[in-house]
């Protein structure tokens, strides 16, 4: 049985598929692609493609709009292929003396300098977001960035030297001066935006008053777990968090 190869083709942050959301076929597939997974029946090659370069049939729908859509193992596909095109071009010279770099000769993910031989790997900036409750309301913020009025969870990345736990309580403490304690992981997620690992935790109000980091956050306020505002789609992680505990 021959090998099916799709393509996991993308314009930015968008990715090609059909009405059914279907992934095309590729039948012009290369060696040297970035082939993101390969079993004996079907793989998958990812690229970036230009957006006259579409296959009939086909279209661009942002990744974050399919997210309801897709499996926690296709979302992750798509992530991986996503970040690692990502990389490749964000790392084509060294950063140690700037020669073109070439992909690695035994099949890893890595760009090697041919001059000084400096391997460079996939990095993944690390993003901490919890769920604080208060009694039995949980604490909801909207950013200005938010197109919509949507609520969601205190995020932000992790900093040089420090926990995640202490991520949590730093960035809580910064965008609406609250204390918060019993900080407790849940999960994680890899989120393609462009190429962080999203680190969900839980947590509950200790102290303080809202008071709001201005340039980032609109409002927040703590909403009873039955009268929650707009909140992220299905298939994220603040999704995932905000439903496990208000359910």
């Amino acid at each position: 049985m021959p090998t099916i190869v799709y393509g996991l083709l993308f314009v930015e942050q968008h990715l090609v598929v059909d009405a059914q959301s279907q992934l095309p076929i590729i039948i012009d597939p290369q060696p040297d692609e970035l082939w993101v997974s390969q079993t004996s029946h079907v793989s998958y090659v990812a690229r970036w493609v230009n957006s006259t370069d579409i296959p009939y049939g086909y279209q661009t729908v942002p990744i974050r709009q399919l997210l309801p859509q897709l499996s926690s193992q296709e979302f992750e596909r798509i992530s991986r292929a996503f970040q690692l095109l990502e990389w490749q071009r964000t790392h084509r010279f060294c950063s140690h003396c700037g020669t073109p770099t070439v992909r690695h000769t035994q099949g890893e993910f890595a760009q090697v300098c041919p001059a000084c031989g400096h391997t460079a790997y996939p990095r993944v900036n690390p993003c901490v977001i919890v769920a604080i409750t208060k009694g039995e309301t949980i604490l909801l913020a909207r950013a200005h960035r938010f197109s919509t009025p949507m609520f969601s969870l205190i995020a932000g990345f992790v900093e040089v030297g420090e926990t995640l736990e202490q991520a949590v309580a730093r960035e809580v403490k910064e965008e609406v001066g609250l204390d918060i304690q019993n900080i407790q992981y849940v999960s994680s997620q890899p989120w393609p935006f462009p190429t962080n690992i999203m680190i969900g935790f839980t947590a509950e109000y200790a102290g303080g008053e809202l008071l709001l980091q201005e340039d980032e956050i609109a409002e927040a306020h703590f909403y009873p777990f039955n009268q929650l505002p707009l909140i992220p789609s299905k298939g994220s992680i603040a999704h995932s968090l905000i439903q496990l505990v208000t359910q």
